[in-house]
């Protein structure tokens, strides 16, 4: 049977819950590549409660030097807004120095994957989450206008760098489709555990709502599943209403059903929490959102000539040979070979690239 930890704590104290969550789902991280992958949606200020808080990411940094890794990297590409901004998305946010000197740009080296046809036949996937031994991810409790909650599998899709995951978001469609494909991306590196910042949430209309809720916990488990049920009954949804987790269930991922799980801790659904529409109108019926998405598939690289030396990183490091190098020294794109990664604006040291 699954576990789910529910801890109480704040900021101040996270580590004594961070600590618990490492007694109850306990990890063998000596001599092991240890990736810790944050929720950095976009860049904002930590009081916005839009990306897993700093604290939660210290506390576990430090409680993972302590069981002796060979080493750490902590990382996440940010989604729709932030594209190339890796770096200063962490800044801005508080992470990159509660990284404690482990922050990697994980968007900068991708490896192409095998993926499902029905979406994309492949996808890239950060390098740096294939070759972790050990990957934790740190969620935040939040809603999100197509998938209702935004929790443990939903945080997987930070592995995907750049503008696949508006492609995917495109390909999908409607919301019971995204909530599919969301699921086959988790599958790609299942984390090992999962601890998620529950401190502040966030209700309404997810997952950059201005209405956060202060609800004091901690959450942890080892079984994505598990821990997005226990997320959605404290929200007043109903477990087997979502699909993303009706399908995990299919795949034999874990089980939503509630009384198959044991909650350490106390589970009381919050009151009166805001919940948005399950059938997606929030972003599908959005116009301004669906102009973004639409926008972002359209993206491609363009050298800048002042900037660029002509030194090769980014066709060198294309993962789909979408570059070459022209007449005048500069980098051009195929653009219907381009998949949108942007690994090689991550990549380029004299930041050359930018994206039209």
């Amino acid at each position: 049977m699954p576990k789910v930890m529910i801890h109480p704590a704040n900021y101040d104290n996270v580590r004594e819950a961070v600590d618990r969550a490492f007694e109850l789902f306990p990890l063998k991280l000596r001599g092991k590549r240890v990736l810790i992958k944050p929720n950095v949606l976009r860049a904002s200020e930590a009081k916005e409660g839009i990306v897993t808080n700093p604290a939660v990411l210290r506390a576990v940094v430090e409680k993972v030097e302590t069981m002796k890794p060979a080493a750490i990297v902590v990382g996440d590409n940010p989604g729709l807004f932030d594209y190339g901004a890796n770096e200063a998305s962490f800044r801005k946010t508080g992470l990159l120095e509660a990284a404690k000197g482990y922050y990697q740009n994980i968007g900068g080296d991708s490896q192409k994957v095998d993926f499902n046809p029905a979406f994309m036949p492949a996808v890239n996937v950060s390098r740096a989450v294939l070759d972790a031994d050990i990957v934790i991810s740190l969620p935040k409790f939040k809603t999100h206008g197509l998938t209702v909650i935004t929790g443990a599998i939903k945080n997987s899709y930070g592995i995907l760098p750049g503008a696949q995951k508006a492609q995917l978001h495109k390909a999908a469609g409607n919301a019971e489709r995204f909530q599919e494909m969301l699921v086959d991306v988790f599958r790609l590196r299942i984390p090992d555990l999962f601890i998620m910042d529950a401190v502040v949430g966030m209700e309404g209309n997810g997952p950059a709502s201005p209405d956060l809720r202060d609800i004091g916990m901690i959450m942890a488990s080892d079984n994505a599943v598990a821990l997005d049920s226990v997320v959605a009954v404290m929200m007043g949804c109903e477990p087997g209403r979502l699909r993303f987790l009706q399908k995990a269930k299919e795949l034999g991922l874990g089980d939503y059903d509630p009384s198959t799980i044991e909650v350490i801790g106390e589970l009381k659904p919050i009151r009166d929490f805001k919940l948005p529409p399950f059938g997606g109108q929030v972003m599908l019926q959005n116009d301004a959102i669906q102009t973004l998405i639409s926008n972002r598939t359209l993206m491609r690289p363009q050298a800048d000539g002042e900037l660029c030396t002509g030194c090769g990183t980014c066709i060198d490091q294309c993962a789909v040979s979408a570059l070459s190098m022209s007449d005048d020294n500069l980098p051009i794109v195929d653009a219907d070979t381009c998949i949108s990664c942007f690994c090689c604006q991550e990549l380029c040291p004299e930041k050359a690239i930018t994206l039209r």
